[in-house]
């Protein structure tokens, strides 16, 4: 029962408080902030509190196999969405998302291996994104001003803070039949990201969507060395002294990855200017 309250209110809090800085400093900065385990940080939490840390450790390698899944999502949405509406768009992307992972449940390579492939597949999607075109830069212009069409409805998140805790709920629950690496596969679905993009490409069109995605990606080099430094440490050190060092590595590098973010975009505001 302790377990279950524990659930009921950290991870609405985390989504909650992510969501409305998001929300402050704009699409670009909230897709950086679901970047962080907000999700996949408790499931491993609470499975190693329920299963045991071998089971959470194998879960949180399925985890960080995920990152691979969510690059595709990133750049089908970000390409698709100069073509099609959002309920296509979002659709075939996680249709990306999720074909990858019967085969990444297989993919069984040392850590350190699987980590450097990681940082290499993220650097190279920052690279395939769409090009930021001219009228790009307008729209992107647009996505840093108060929403001229409309803003997001009330119950944006609180929905975002009910399906955090749904899935935090339900792969927990369902670990046991699902097996712990693709409870962690699965804790990787990109739900933030999904509602992120699609009220930005609704509301201010596909630059303001693939500033959300360029943010994510930025934001998944944290997530993937968060979970590098759980899988090493969980079952040598304990849950409280792992999770600690898996977040202080995360805020490290998420730190990090705010600096080139801002650099990225003051770079570019010459070149919006003159547009």
């Amino acid at each position: 029962m302790d377990s279950l309250i524990l659930k009921l209110i950290l991870t609405p809090a985390l989504i909650g408080v992510a969501s409305l800085a998001g929300r402050r400093w704009g699409p670009a900065v909230s897709g950086w902030l679901v970047g962080l385990p907000l999700t996949s940080g408790p499931v491993a939490f609470f499975l190693a509190l329920s299963h045991g840390a071998a089971f959470a450790a194998a879960a949180v390698v399925g985890t960080l196999t995920g990152t691979f899944a969510e690059c595709t999502f990133c750049l089908t949405y970000a390409w698709l969405a100069r073509r099609a509406g959002w309920p296509l768009t979002l659709g075939i992307s996680c249709l990306a998302f999720l074909g990858p992972l019967a085969a990444l449940q297989y993919l069984v390579l040392p850590l350190a291996l699987l980590f450097s492939l990681i940082l290499v597949a993220l650097s190279l999607a920052l690279r395939l994104m769409p090009p930021r075109a001219e009228t790009e830069q307008k729209s992107d212009l647009r996505a840093r001003e108060p929403l001229a069409k409309g803003a997001p409805p009330r119950w944006d998140i609180p929905l975002r803070m009910v399906l955090a805790t749904g899935i935090v709920l339900l792969l927990t629950s369902a670990a046991p039949a699902l097996g712990p690496r693709l409870s962690g596969l699965l804790a990787t679905f990109p739900v933030y990201v999904s509602i992120l993009s699609t009220f930005a490409h609704r509301l201010q069109g596909p630059a303001a969507a693939a500033g959300v995605l360029r943010g994510l990606l930025m934001g998944l080099y944290a997530f993937a060395s968060f979970f590098l430094v759980l899988a090493l440490l969980i079952e040598r050190v304990g849950l409280a002294p792992a999770f600690a060092a898996s977040i202080l590595a995360a805020l490290t590098v998420q730190a990090g990855s705010l600096w080139v973010l801002r650099h990225t975009a003051a770079s570019a505001k010459p070149a919006q200017s003159e547009v």
